[in-house]
């Protein structure tokens, strides 16, 4: 029986691929756990001999300052009794005799040696694979539940999600497939390995295996955006002026795109080369359709796009599926318009502006008309740039450039303190302690010019107030809602 004990732990450890070790010590905390049914209180220590194979259980004491547990602990003065050199902290083990292994301690041990297994497993598993997150693999389909694909990985097996297979894709048992490791999770009930071959970093790994240039570093992948089974576009620079990053990926003939074609089932793939301008990236990232002309707003982040009314259909493409991977692979609000389009807006821009700039700045509507001509389109754009931007346009000396700017600054600051005229402030408002004219008159024009509309505000409501930091905004709503008698 002795000798079985150690050839079990030696089968189960090969067949679980965990350390013999450890299933010795699950068996020793399985004995110890069932030798607590005949032993109750007593401090159990169980040892597996790994030479004979002989299971000894021991009743362990250990010498303490004060016992508060006279089963299981000692004092000096015994533990002296027992052992000279005894000192605190100092272990003495009694022999047991050995237990009787009824059916529910049996039980009992085979859980506990079970479920030690089991965090071996897990641990071996997140050991594994979690280093190789970002990788490509290859497994053996190992079952198909609910539309879900278990895959065995070899040490260990994962779970592809119906969402993270391609579309139309179809496997059956015993099916070898190639997959992209995107997340270990280690939780209580196993560790969890995530594949997928929907996930974009699925595209820029097979590109690394086939484009040796990617794997020298003469050319890198800067962005991709993935319609998974249908299109990616992923865009590409070259480190070395003498290489195309474009023609490195596509291949001779187009054998390097292929090959990834081939292994993602004929999804079309876009290669574009990626450049630090914007304008030129955007027109490279909607191709194939031919761009006309191209507005970049900052502020929004947004570039309008104008394209020939055949060149429509082509730049928005089957479901916005173009116009959207564009954005995504250049990090771009993308608006498409047709040039007819394009060009109404614009002249509604400029005609409302010209009006603006006769109004506001005093000038005829000529003069008003080449100011929008040069491309000032709002008195902002007036009022704070570069005066030698001004004089740039011809007949307009620097006194006059002056002069405009003046006028556009002092209709903007009267519009400014028409809306803080108009945004009352109350007398609650004020009376709050820390609250200055500044703040309320901010808050007034956000429309909170009372104590109550400050009580029952946000912090959201408050956001972009310059004029107090968060802490003491929040600090003032609770003053507010005080105020209000919200707490009483």
């Amino acid at each position: 029986m002795n000798a079985q004990m150690l050839q079990v732990a030696e089968a189960v450890a090969r067949e679980k691929g965990v350390e013999e070790d450890l299933v010795i010590e699950a068996m020793e905390q399985a004995i110890k756990t069932a030798a607590r049914r005949t032993y109750g209180e007593k401090n159990v220590q169980a040892i597996l001999n790994r030479e004979t194979g002989a299971m000894d259980i021991f009743h362990v004491r250990t010498v303490v300052e004060e016992v508060e547990d006279e089963l299981n602990e000692l004092t000096l003065e015994q533990g002296r009794e027992l052992k000279a050199d005894a000192e605190i902290g100092s272990e003495f083990s009694e022999s047991l005799p050995p237990i009787e292994m009824g059916r529910i301690a049996a039980q009992t041990a085979k859980q506990v040696i079970n479920q030690k297994i089991r965090e071996a497993e897990r641990d071996r598993v997140v050991a594994e694979y979690e280093p190789r997150v970002g990788e490509l693999i290859t497994g053996i389909v190992k079952r198909v539940e609910r539309g879900n694909l278990y895959v065995d990985l070899g040490r260990g097996e994962a779970v592809m999600y119906r969402e993270d297979m391609l579309p139309r894709e179809s496997y059956r048992q015993g099916d070898r497939v190639r997959v992209y490791l995107r997340e270990v999770r280690n939780q209580p009930k196993g560790p969890l390995v995530f594949v997928s071959r929907s996930d974009a970093g699925m595209v820029q790994r097979l590109f690394e295996q086939e484009v040796p240039e990617i794997q020298d570093n003469l050319v890198t992948i800067q962005a991709i955006a993935r319609d998974p089974g249908s299109r990616t576009k992923m865009a590409v620079i070259s480190n070395d002026a003498a290489v195309d990053p474009v023609g490195a990926c596509v291949g001779m003939r187009g054998a390097r795109v292929q090959a990834v074609v081939n292994e993602l089932h004929g999804e079309k793939i876009d290669i574009i080369e990626w450049t630090p301008d914007t304008v030129s990236f955007v027109v490279n990232a909607l191709a194939p359709a031919e761009i006309e002309r191209v507005m970049v707003d900052e502020d929004s982040n947004t570039i309008e796009v104008a394209v020939a009314e055949d060149q429509l259909a082509i730049a928005i493409g089957r479901r916005g599926q173009n116009v959207r991977l564009a954005g995504e692979l250049t990090g771009w609000k993308i608006e498409i318009m047709t040039a007819v389009e394009e060009r109404e807006k614009r002249v509604a821009e400029a005609d409302l502006a010209r009006e603006s700039f006769h109004e506001a700045l005093d000038i005829d509507e000529d003069f008003a008309a080449l100011l929008c001509g040069e491309g000032f389109l709002s008195l902002e754009n007036i009022a704070y740039c570069a005066v030698d931007d001004l004089t740039a346009i011809e007949g307009l000396d620097e006194d006059t450039a002056r002069e405009l700017q003046n006028r556009a600054r002092n209709t903007l600051l009267q519009q400014e303190l028409g809306r803080q005229e108009s945004a009352k402030v109350e007398e609650s408002l004020l009376k709050l302690d820390g609250m200055n004219d500044a703040l309320a008159a901010e808050l007034a024009i956000r429309g909170i010019g009372t104590a109550e509309a400050l009580a029952d505000a946000g912090l959201d409501d408050l956001q972009g107030v310059e004029n107090a930091s968060r802490e003491a905004l929040e600090a003032f709503i609770l003053a507010a809602r005080e105020a209000c008698g919200w707490f009483d």
